[in-house]
């Protein structure tokens, strides 16, 4: 629901640098790995040691390298099919390092249902994705949804952050509403794909 505005909010910004990267002799699919590597290592070490906030401005910094690799491509005039498929898996990798690093944390932490919370939100999350990625390869178009993954990163990340600074209590709020949202996104998903079949039929009876 966030991914129109938040894209079109900062285009302004990340087009200027997506034109010098490509100057520079980088190409969208580096800069699309180079962000993932950047989330996963930024999750995956700081979070279980319990550096909350640092773990979250690591992760911020390289989540923004979603928006530039896609600078680049319009900067370039084109996108490729590679690329598109590459941007997909990175996402759901990034995704799961986070959450599953945000468990982990609460797990071995003895926050046991803000853990339940980050694996809800961990599946949840891949199965949004994979639903709209078989809605599409099937030929059924669906639209946004309540909480894409603009929203799983401003929650998740508020979550810690706020967390890092003291204010505990953030996490599992914030988690928890993810986590409700997100497994309502996965019905809400099943109803778009079901009302979009339902629209194809009725146009080709």
């Amino acid at each position: 629901m966030l991914n129109t505005f938040a894209r079109s909010a900062v285009s302004k910004v990340v087009d200027p640098i997506g034109r010098w990267l490509l100057r520079i002799g980088l190409t969208p699919d580096a800069v699309t790995l180079i962000g993932t590597a950047g989330v996963v290592a930024g999750a995956v070490i700081l979070f279980p040691l319990g550096h909350l906030l640092a773990g979250t401005l690591v992760i911020t910094a390289f989540v923004l390298f979603d928006l530039i690799d896609g600078a680049m491509a319009r900067a370039r005039g084109y996108g490729t099919p590679f690329g598109v498929v590459l941007d997909a898996t990175c996402d759901r990798i990034a995704d799961g390092a986070v959450f599953g690093a945000i468990a982990y944390y609460c797990f071995t932490t003895g926050k046991t249902t803000t853990g339940v919370a980050a694996l809800l939100c961990l599946v949840s999350a891949q199965v949004i994705s994979y639903v709209k990625a078989r809605a599409d390869s099937v030929q059924l178009p669906i639209g946004g949804a309540l909480a894409e993954r603009a929203e799983r990163n401003l929650l998740g990340l508020f979550g810690t952050g706020l967390a890092g600074l003291g204010l505990t209590a953030a996490l599992p709020i914030l988690l928890w509403i993810l986590a409700v949202a997100s497994c309502l996104t996965v019905v809400q998903r099943l109803l778009q794909v079901r009302a979009s079949y339902q629209r194809q039929q009725q146009a080709n009876p």
